[in-house]
């Protein structure tokens, strides 16, 4: 979801951390039946444009994080490529690499994954959508 899309009923954009805050909350409410997702929740604070990720487990349970977080069925493939390529301060088009690369190279080594994936690169100015093509086998 694009967080600089919804707002709440006072007409405010709401930050980052508190969509987090509500899909949490939704997630925490079905822990008994819940829905089988990861999500992940990427932006930028409406203020201050700092960034801002973090994910939950499938009953709401937050991890927020400065540098990276990874969901899905190669997770374990992910944690080792984004250790190894991610690096502070990266440039948007560093960044999109790093991504790229990762995404790939974990997807490679999953047999449940793979036909590619979509990297968004979130700038103050703008938003950057690129689709990357994988193996379909």
């Amino acid at each position: 979801a694009v967080v600089s899309t919804q707002s709440t009923g006072e007409n405010r954009e709401l930050s980052p951390k508190t969509f987090l805050s509500m899909v949490s909350n939704f997630l925490y409410q079905r822990r008994f039946g819940p829905y089988f997702v990861e999500p992940v929740i990427a932006g930028l604070d409406p203020k201050t444009d700092e960034p801002f990720i973090a994910s939950t487990d499938l009953i709401g349970c937050p991890m927020v994080t400065n540098d990276f977080v990874v969901a899905g069925t190669c997770l374990e493939q992910l944690y080792g490529m984004c250790e190894t390529l991610y690096k502070p301060d990266m440039q948007p088009e560093e960044l999109f690499e790093c991504i790229s690369q990762a995404l790939l190279n974990a997807q490679d080594r999953d047999a449940y994954s793979g036909w590619g994936g979509v990297v968004y690169v979130i700038e103050p100015n703008k938003i950057t959508k690129r689709e990357l093509k994988a193996r379909m086998d």
